[in-house]
C-alpha cells in the first residue's frame, strides 16, 4: 500500500484544519475532525480502503479516548494520531498481511498511534509558539488602533501556523514514511522479540484510555455499574455497543427526567414556604 502526493497533501489539510480547537464554535475541528474515531474514517476515504480505516481508528480511539488539554497541556497529539499515525498503521498492517480486525492488527495500530502522538507534541507547541509572534502583532495593532488589521491577524495569519506545523509535516510523513514501514519490516520480522514486545505492549495501551476515564467519571464504587453495564450487554447478549450505546441513551434520558422531577418539587416547596411567610 503507497501514499501518493496528492493522498498525502489531503492528509495533511484535513490534519491543519484539526488542529484548529475553536473551528466552527469547537463544532468542528480538533473536537472532531481530530478525534482519531472521525480521521480513521477520513483516512480511509482518502487511503480507498474505509472497513480498515475506521477499524484502526477504533482502536486508537480507546487509547485516547479521555485525553483532554488542560491549561493547553498535552500528553500527546490527537492531530498527529489521526492523520500521521493511522495512514501509517495502515501501511504497516497491509505490509505485515495483518487483518485491522486481528489482535496483532489492533496492536500494532495503537502502537503506532502512540508513538506518532508523542511526537505530535512538538508540532503542538510549535503551532502555539508561532501563534505568539501573530499575537503581539495584534497587540501592537490595538495599541495603534488600527484594528481593521486584527481581521488578517486573527484570521489570515494563523492559517501560516498550520501550515508550518500541520500540513507540511504531515504530507511529508505519510509520503516518505511509506517506505520506512518496508525498512521496519525488513529489519522487524513478525516472530521477532521486537514485534511480539510491540504487539504486547500495544494490546495494553487501550487500557491507559479506559483508566484515565474512569478516573475521570468514577467518584464512587457504584459507578462502575452503568460504567460496566454497555460491555456486559455486548458480552452477555451479543450486541454491538452500538446497540448498547442506545440502551444507554435510554437510561439516561429517565436518570435525567427524574432528576428534573426532583427539581422542580423543590422548587415548588421553596415557592410554598415563601407563601406561607407572607
Amino acid at each position: 500500500m503507497e501514499i501518493s502526493w496528492l493522498q498525502a497533501i489531503l492528509l495533511g489539510l484535513f490534519a491543519c484544519l484539526s488542529s484548529m480547537p475553536g473551528m466552527g464554535g469547537s463544532s468542528i475541528g480538533n473536537y472532531t475532525l481530530g478525534r482519531p474515531l472521525i480521521g480513521g474514517f477520513v483516512c480511509g476515504l482518502i487511503l480507498g480502503d474505509l472497513t480498515t480505516g475506521i477499524l484502526v481508528g477504533c482502536a486508537m480511539q480507546v487509547v485516547y479516548i479521555a485525553l483532554v488539554t488542560p491549561g493547553g497541556t498535552v500528553s500527546a497529539d490527537v492531530r498527529a494520531v489521526s492523520y500521521i499515525g493511522i495512514p501509517l498503521a495502515m501501511v504497516a498492517l497491509k505490509s505485515y498481511g495483518l487483518e485491522a480486525t486481528s489482535a496483532e492488527g489492533a496492536a500494532l495500530a495503537t502502537s503506532f498511534g502512540t508513538m506518532v502522538g508523542t511526537l505530535g507534541t512538538v508540532l503542538f507547541y510549535g503551532t502555539a509558539t508561532i501563534n505568539l509572534v501573530w499575537q503581539h502583532m495584534g497587540w501592537k495593532a490595538v495599541e495603534k488602533r488600527d484594528y481593521h488589521k486584527l481581521y488578517l491577524i486573527d484570521m489570515g495569519l494563523p492559517w501560516l501556523s498550520h501550515l508550518a506545523c500541520s500540513l507540511i509535516p504531515t504530507m511529508i510523513m505519510c509520503k516518505l514514511g511509506a517506505d520506512v514501514v518496508e525498512l521496519i519490516k525488513t529489519a522487524l520480522p513478525m516472530d521477532g522479540v521486537a514485534m511480539k514486545t510491540l504487539f504486547t505492549v500495544g494490546s495494553l495501551l487501550p487500557c491507559v484510555g479506559i483508566a484515565i476515564l474512569l478516573k475521570q467519571i468514577v467518584k464512587a464504587v457504584t459507578d462502575f455499574v452503568p460504567f460496566l453495564f454497555g460491555f456486559v450487554l455486548a458480552a452477555s447478549m451479543g450486541i454491538n455497543l452500538v446497540s448498547a450505546t442506545v440502551v444507554a441513551g435510554m437510561f439516561a434520558i429517565i436518570n435525567y427526567k427524574i432528576k428534573m422531577l426532583s427539581v422542580r418539587k423543590a422548587e415548588v416547596a421553596i415557592d410554598d414556604d415563601e407563601e406561607e411567610e407572607i
